[in-house]
């Protein structure tokens, strides 16, 4: 089966870094399960998805700790640390985890770091599947700049697909459907993108023989790459982290440029996570709400949405209030996010752009952004969206649901600091 049917759609789901950094808990993965079961679900979302340091015993926070112990089984393979997800007791790992989050029809997905453990290196430990160890097949001069559970795996190394072949042939058992793999798109600290490592998990996952999305992390992912990507992995991000700050918000419009014409089946440029509602909650920053405005937080839905970027949400959801649940289930936009294709840049001159897509049914779609910090007057053309004709279309604001008709032959808005209107014509 070809990986591009894994996700012919953007991924939508949730994922625990924002909320709780290294350090998140079964109980808590459980309970966004049940969240996402019984208010998102129906709208589509689907992934629920444990991040970095699950195999750490002692991670109380966002922040990494050096040279710790981690656990492990006798293959050199990460497994995940009993005191915070009991269900794995008895060598079990993530399967009864797996087992409940499927129970609700979701999917499961986990964070790993590429490599190889260097507290495998150090022991010398063995490799499932052949008589090489952890020492034959680690890249030691290879290793992420801001973590230091790993070193690198040399693919060229005997030894090297056996250990990746036998990490995916145990995701497959404890029931994965999404791998999240870090310091591997962009390691701007050591040698560039890890194409060789890539390659590896890429066979590692046809070899495990269950579909598993592949996401590639963090950014940004280099455009000279993006065939690579494309024939390896489902999603790669186009930033390193992102964070609820407005000049990383409107640094995402460059990026998504970028980008522009790559998002199709299967293949799914990444603009990262969603910072909204309640996050920071094991932060050393502190517990907080999203800092970004409504009209912020409407502009980040936009963009992500007509894009087509995944959408992962970043809160703890059992905290949503009202509007925060609304920005993720307005079927009218989902439905763009889910069908439209065609994205591109119409528009941008002085803080004001204008982005468009096709619908599947005929429709156009047209995202009206103000970056300027005072209100503006956004205008676009019938035809600069590919439409013909001067007056009488149908238009519907989708996040607000107003409908008119559209005279003179442009389509015009009055919009807020950092904000954003979306429209549907046709």
């Amino acid at each position: 089966m070809n990986h591009h049917q894994f996700a012919p759609t953007p991924p939508l789901g949730w994922n625990s870094w924002d909320c709780y950094g290294a350090s998140v808990t079964e109980s808590e993965v459980r309970g966004n399960a049940d969240y996402m079961a019984q208010n998102l679900k129906e709208h589509g979302w689907e992934y629920i998805v444990v991040d970095i340091q699950w195999s750490e015993p002692g991670a109380v926070s966002d922040a990494y700790r050096p040279f710790v112990r981690l656990e492990m089984d006798d293959y050199s393979r990460l497994i995940p640390a009993v005191n915070r997800f009991p269900s794995a007791e008895g060598g079990q790992g993530f399967k009864p985890l797996g087992d409940y989050i499927h129970g609700l029809g979701l999917k499961f997905g986990i964070h790993i770091m590429r490599g190889i453990p260097r507290q495998a290196v150090h022991d010398n430990t063995p490799i499932k599947g052949t008589n090489r160890t952890a020492r034959d097949i680690a890249h030691t001069c290879s290793f992420c700049g801001w973590n230091t559970d790993m070193y690198g795996v040399d693919a060229f190394k005997a030894g090297a697909q056996d250990y990746y072949n036998s990490l995916f042939e145990m995701y497959a058992e404890w029931g994965v459907d999404y791998i999240k793999v870090d310091d591997i798109a962009d390691s701007w600290l050591h040698g560039g993108t890890h194409l060789g490592e890539i390659e590896l998990i890429r066979k590692a996952i046809d070899h495990a023989g269950r579909p598993m999305v592949l996401s590639l992390s963090p950014g940004p992912a280099p455009i000279k790459h993006a065939d690579f990507f494309e024939a390896n992995a489902n999603l790669w991000r186009m930033t390193d982290d992102f964070w609820d700050k407005w000049p990383l918000l409107l640094d995402m419009f460059d990026r998504c440029e970028t980008w522009e014409g790559r998002p199709k089946p299967g293949c799914w440029p990444d603009c990262d996570m969603l910072p909204l509602g309640r996050i920071g909650v094991r932060s050393h920053s502190g517990d907080r709400w999203t800092r970004f405005t409504k009209d912020e937080q409407l502009t980040m839905m936009t963009l992500w949405s007509i894009f087509r970027s995944p959408l992962m949400f970043g809160g703890e959801m059992r905290d949503n209030d009202e509007w925060t649940l609304s920005l993720l289930t307005n079927k009218d936009v989902l439905h763009m996010h889910r069908y439209s294709s065609g994205a591109r840049k119409v528009s941008r001159a002085e803080g004001k752009v204008v982005w468009t897509a096709q619908g599947p049914d005929g429709e156009v779609y047209a995202a009206l952004f103000n970056t300027n910090d005072e209100p503006g007057e956004v205008t676009v053309s019938l035809s600069e969206l590919g439409l013909a004709g001067t007056a009488g279309v149908e238009t519907k604001e989708l996040w607000s649901g107003a409908s008119e008709k559209i005279a003179g032959g442009k389509l015009q808005a009055t919009v807020p600091p950092h904000g954003a209107a979306l429209y549907r014509l046709g």
